[in-house]
Parts: structure tokens; C-alpha cells; sequence
């Protein structure tokens, strides 16, 4: 409506109705991305992540799933350039905390950074939102920690939490199946399966990618391919998946 445009335009101002449409825009957004997950329980965390490639593209290496420091890690969903950008910003904020203070940076206060990051593009003209949102993770002193930062800026612990295209449906799943005490073998078959729930192609393991942190030895690991392919296999054994 030409009465709303004013309001469509402008990142510092609020609607009549209280709204900022372009950080809906924003969230918009992330809801259009390949989806990402992560699961909590009390043996460590699980990321994964549908990087869903291209024909011809080298997948090696995940695109959606970062490390900041050795007990952190993070993953995205929607405009991934915007993700590249917060989780450089993470690292040099744990880099940064750890000359300063000689100890290792609390994950929630890496989210609450990031989240801070967020909100500033919400306020000033001149710049857009953030386009991405990150699930970030890792084990501190405080324990197992699972949060969550959209591009409105705020930051919401979970112990199991999905974003992307289809994360509704991802989320009702992980409700139904989620249990705190399932080991960390069986969080990766659960994350797998939740990925399957939504994909095109239920039968590929090469664009799945996951990532752990145990709680026990405390350090950021990338899943082997080998091993994502026999997670995918259990999955499908464990879960009747349909198709999205």
C-alpha cells in the first residue's frame, strides 16, 4: 500500500502498528534458507546443516557450519555472507576476551555480542539488517549451552532449535522426538532424520554436515562423511520420514 511505503523504506522507523519492516524483511530471509539445527544434551552439542549443492560444486567443506573457539560453534541459516561477517565478529570477540581476561569466553555472552551486533543495524540509517540467522553453541564452565540470534537482535537459549525453509515442520519433529538424555550418537540420527524430513533428496549424505562438541573433551570437531553416511542409514531405519 503507497500509505505503508514510507515505513517499508526506512529501517528507523516504526510503523502505526509497531512493526519495522525490513527486519521482518530480514527474518524473512533466514525462513528462505537451506535449514540448519541444534540439539543439547548433557553429553555435548550437535549442529547440522543441509548445505543442499550446486551441480559441480567441491563440498568438502561445510559452507553453514563454523568454528569460533575450541568449545563454540555456530550455525547458519539465510543470507550466509551475512554469517561469514558475525562469525569472524565472534571470533575476535573470543580472541579478544580471552588476552583480556585469561579464560575462556562464555558462550551466552558470544551470543548476547552477536545479538548486540544485530540490534545496531536495526537502529541507523544507512544500513539493513542482518540478513542471517545463527544457532550458537558450546560447553563452558555454566555447562551445555544452545542459543539463538535473529537480525531483530535477540538471543533465546533453546535445547534443540531449527531455522531455515521448512523449520516449523523441522521444530514439531524435534518436539515429538527430542529427549534430554539421548546420547550424543543419538542426537546426530535425530538431526539427520530431522534434515531428511525436509529434503529433496533423502537418499544423498554428501549435503549433510555435522558438527559436535563433547562434553567431555570440550573441543569444536567436524563429523567425518564416512560417518554421516552410516547416520543417514540409521535414520532411515529408526524414522518413517515422508517426504516434505
Amino acid at each position: 500500500m503507497p500509505s505503508q511505503q514510507g515505513y517499508d523504506r526506512a529501517i528507523t522507523v516504526f510503523s502505526p502498528d509497531g512493526r519495522l519492516y525490513q527486519v521482518e524483511y530480514a527474518i524473512e530471509t533466514v525462513k528462505r534458507g537451506t535449514i540448519a539445527l541444534g540439539i543439547k544434551t548433557k553429553y555435548g552439542i550437535i549442529f547440522a546443516a543441509d548445505e543442499k549443492p550446486r551441480k559441480f560444486q567441491v563440498v568438502e567443506d561445510s559452507q553453514k557450519l563454523f568454528k569460533v573457539d575450541q568449545h563454540i560453534g555456530i550455525a547458519a541459516a539465510g543470507y550466509i555472507p551475512d554469517a561469514r561477517g558475525q562469525v569472524t565478529d565472534a571470533r575476535f570477540f573470543s580472541q579478544s576476551s580471552k588476552i583480556v581476561y585469561d579464560e575462556s569466553v562464555s558462550v551466552e555472552a558470544v551470543a548476547k555480542h552477536i545479538a548486540d551486533q544485530c540490534q545496531q543495524y536495526t537502529q541507523y540509517a544507512g544500513a539493513r539488517p542482518i540478513g542471517v540467522a545463527l544457532i550458537i553453541g558450546g560447553i563452558d564452565e555454566n555447562g551445555n549451552s544452545l542459543f539463538l540470534t535473529d537480525p531483530s537482535g535477540a538471543y533465546v537459549p533453546y535445547n534443540a532449535v531449527a531455522i531455515g525453509a521448512y523449520s516449523d515442520k523441522v521444530t514439531e519433529f524435534l518436539i515429538k522426538e527430542y529427549k534430554s538424555e539421548m546420547t550424543l550418537e543419538e542426537s546426530k540420527i535425530l538431526a539427520v532424520a530431522a534434515i531428511n524430513l525436509v529434503s529433496d533428496d533423502t537418499s544423498n549424505s554428501e549435503r549433510i554436515k555435522i558438527c559436535q562438541i563433547k562434553s567431555d573433551t570440550k573441543r569444536f570437531e567436524v563429523v567425518d562423511k564416512n560417518q554421516v553416511t552410516d547416520l543417514l542409514r540409521s535414520a532411515t531405519e529408526k524414522y518413517h520420514i515422508e517426504k516434505k
